[in-house]
């Protein structure tokens, strides 16, 4: 790995190339202006598609702008490139700037010579948004004055951009800004999960996974590692690398923890309770938290809650603070977020399942049977992880969107199927097929695009749907 001192690389006059103008790359941009620098933006997009304020802006700013694609004519003149998260690495330009020596970097490998704080940053296939803003909460609820952001609401130049008067840093991080996360390096690192997702831009499930773990390769003494030590990719990564780092396991029994993990804390969950007990005594009860009566009691809330007390011991928060802000905790929308309760059915959104492995933590958690709203634009990968779990739980299904007909092939032998043109159709169809006593479930282990304009648009349309049932039902 080439070791950037980016203080040095970005001084006044420096030219710097900020690739993508999305949320990111117009918060990289605020930042370059307070270093002085001279800066060129260059956008995949046409002009015509960028907000009107924002191209004044960009011109009495005096930036640069190509619209319409990535020219090497460009890229290759920079002294440094800040590429956003949503542009693949692997594009020509890029490559063309990195064979000339030109740093090619992401926010996060900012925050080693920018950021002034110790940060937290919380990675995984599925929970990382709750998990973030849970240990944004615990660390708030502890006195601490906090900076949440980064994948999810403001990103992390944003607050680079300001006078940094936080005293800890919470970031969610996807695997896209890890790719480009150069010298990264969180205090506390959390991995929750990894299964199949953005397979669309990866060459292999196993290049996805790699993603994921670099997490923590710049991690120092005395920084923190929490790992689920139970997933299976995680351990068969940790296994297969002979890593030295102790996983802190956030789930089952603690006594499967004696020879797998050697030292630090380990967490598990028994009933509703959440005990950590150091790893070398790990029948030695040291600390027990209460989730009965909070929402995060059910699952996969509950490994949720696991990830974040540990991220917050580790930052010094004190098992009281703690326990009184677990109470206080609200999840996030489109998380499986009950909606409404109509004729004995309950409705859920969980929008935000936009791959397989969170449908699957989903429909783990359901106590009754499910009738699965499901489909959408298909992201990589199978279904096949999910078919004991439709087979055990789900009543029916109603496909909707580009995937349909792939998912109704997969699961044609594990339960009943049809298909829906609307969201209105699909959530009629469901509770027709729904029994008292059930669950609709909108978990679509598909990304949006093809039929709305974000996970939280459907979610949206979801509970507007279940809101005009609900009304027929009254009537």
């Amino acid at each position: 790995m080439m070791h950037w001192n980016l203080k040095e690389i970005l001084k006044p006059g420096a030219h710097v190339v900020v690739v993508g103008l999305g949320k990111s790359g117009v918060s990289a941009v605020r930042f370059l202006l307070k270093l002085g620098v001279k800066i060129s933006v260059s956008e995949g997009g046409r002009q015509e598609n960028l907000e009107g304020d924002l191209v004044r802006w960009l011109k009495e700013k005096r930036v640069f702008v190509e619209t319409g694609g990535h020219t090497s004519e460009l890229l290759t003149s920079a002294d440094c490139i800040l590429v956003s998260p949503g542009v693949p690495l692997g594009i020509a330009p890029l490559a063309a700037a990195r064979k000339k020596g030109i740093p090619v970097l992401g926010e996060l490998a900012l925050a080693k010579d920018f950021l002034k704080v110790p940060v937290v940053a919380v990675t995984g296939t599925n929970g990382k948004s709750t998990v973030t803003s849970l240990i944004g909460d615990l660390l708030t609820g502890s006195g601490k004055k906090v900076f949440v952001g980064g994948n999810i609401g403001v990103p992390l130049a944003e607050y680079l951009a300001g006078p940094q008067e936080c005293e800890a840093v919470v970031l969610e991080v996807s695997s896209f800004q890890l790719d480009s996360g150069g010298e990264f390096r969180p205090q506390v690192g959390v991995l929750l999960n990894i299964s199949p997702d953005h397979l669309d831009r990866y060459d292999s499930y196993e290049a996805y996974i790699d993603s994921k773990m670099s997490l923590f390769k710049n991690q120092a003494p005395g920084d923190v590692s929490v790992l689920n030590g139970d997933d299976s990719a995680i351990a068969a990564w940790l296994a297969a690398e002979g890593a030295q780092k102790s996983p802190w396991p956030i789930r089952g029994e603690i006594r499967q923890y004696r020879s797998g993990c050697t030292s630090g804390i380990a967490a598990c969950l028994k009933g509703t309770k959440v005990l950590l007990a150091s790893a070398e005594a790990p029948d030695k009860l040291a600390e027990e938290y209460e989730l009965s009566g909070t929402h995060l009691a059910q699952a996969p809330n509950t490994e949720n809650a696991m990830a974040a007390i540990l991220a917050a011991r580790a930052m010094g928060c004190s098992p009281i603070a703690i326990q009184n802000s677990l109470a206080g905790f609200t999840p996030l929308p489109h998380r499986l977020a009950l909606v409404a309760e109509i004729a004995g059915v309950t409705y859920y959104d969980d929008s935000k399942g936009t791959n397989v492995g969170a449908v699957y933590s989903a429909l783990a958690g359901m106590k009754q049977p499910v009738v699965l709203i499901a489909g959408g634009r298909e992201k990589g990968g199978g279904y096949e992880m999910l078919i004991p779990l439709v087979q055990e739980k789900v009543r029916g299904m109603v496909l909707i969107g580009e995937a349909r007909e792939a998912m109704a092939k997969a699961f044609a032998q594990s339960t009943r199927i049809d298909f829906a043109e609307s969201m209105d159709e699909a959530v009629r169809k469901a509770g027709s097929m729904a029994e008292k006593g059930d669950a609709v479930l909108l978990s679509p282990a598909c990304a949006s695009f093809d039929m709305f304009r974000s996970y939280s648009h459907r979610g949206e349309m979801f509970a507007q749907a279940v809101g005009r049932l609900g009304r027929q039902d009254a009537q």
